[in-house]
Order: structure tokens, then sequence, then C-alpha cells
């Protein structure tokens, strides 16, 4: 009980001292008083191009080409050079910077990109050259439904 009394009265003193000490003294009185910042008046706009760009538009359609084999193998050529084994299309494609510029020149040259989830499938040109050597039909259903031949009884109007 008398813990109690004694907490009771410690507070009342606080309270007593907070309470006769002026509100300047607690708030304000040392408070730093902030500069006031300069604005331009105009702002000067620049205009950069964008550090993204959009990545390459997926490719929709692919036919290989009728000489693939030939194609593959001057690109494959150009960029090993004299490191070729005698079969080119054994040649291992371990280091990245030869796969990398290999992929992207043939990418260019077909139009038809490896994507990235199949860049680690890609170990060795033979392994290229049965990407390449693909067809793709990517077609959407509406491409699908316009191609075929549809009922008398049925119209579809695309321009709507």
């Amino acid at each position: 009980m008398a813990a109690v009394v004694g907490l009771h009265s410690s507070c009342r003193r606080l309270a007593r001292t907070v309470l006769r000490t002026p509100r300047r003294a607690l708030w304000g009185q040392n408070r730093k008083k902030l500069e006031e910042v300069k604005v331009p008046e105009k702002a000067v706009e620049i205009k950069e191009e964008p550090a993204l760009e959009c990545p390459p538009p997926r490719s929709r359609k692919y036919i290989p080409p009728e000489d693939l084999q030939s194609r593959v193998e001057s690109h494959v050529r150009g960029v090993f050079g004299t490191c070729l084994n005698s079969d080119w299309q054994e040649t291992s494609l371990e280091k990245s910077q030869l796969k990398f510029s290999l992929l992207a020149q043939l990418a260019e040259e077909f139009g038809h990109v490896v994507p990235n989830s199949r860049l680690h499938e890609m170990r060795s040109v033979k392994d290229v050259v049965s990407f390449y050597s693909i067809p793709v039909q990517d077609g959407t259903k509406f491409d699908e439904i316009n191609s075929r031949q549809l009922p008398s009884n049925l119209k579809i109007t695309w321009d709507y």
C-alpha cells in the first residue's frame, strides 16, 4: 500500500512540474527555424529516350528455308572460325559469347528468335539446327476460324 501511495505522490510532483513550465519552454523555444527553400519559377523539362524498350514481338509464323543447313553452317563458320570440329553440327555452344553471337545472327536472318525458356537446350549446333527446322504456326483462334470454311448460315463480321 505504501508503494502505491509513493508512486501516486511522485506522479503528482511530476505533473506539477510539467504544468508549471510554460508551453513555449516545451514546444517552440528550442525549435530550429527552417530556412525557406527557393523554388525556381520555371523548371526546364529535359526529354530523354526511355532506357527500357519493349521486347521484340513474338515470332508469329516461321517456315524453315530450303537451304537451312548451308545457311546455318555459314554462320557457324563465321562465328567459330578455326575452332570447328570436322562435323560442324557437333560443335559445342558452351561459351556464352559465341552462343549469343550465333543465335543473334540466326535470329536476324531467319526472323525467328529462340525463346529464353529454350536457351538452355541449345548445347550444340545440332540443337540449333533442329530448332530452326521446325515450322511454327502460331495463330489465334480467330485466325483459325477465319481460315476455315464456315457453314452458309454462319456469318462473322470482323470489323464492327
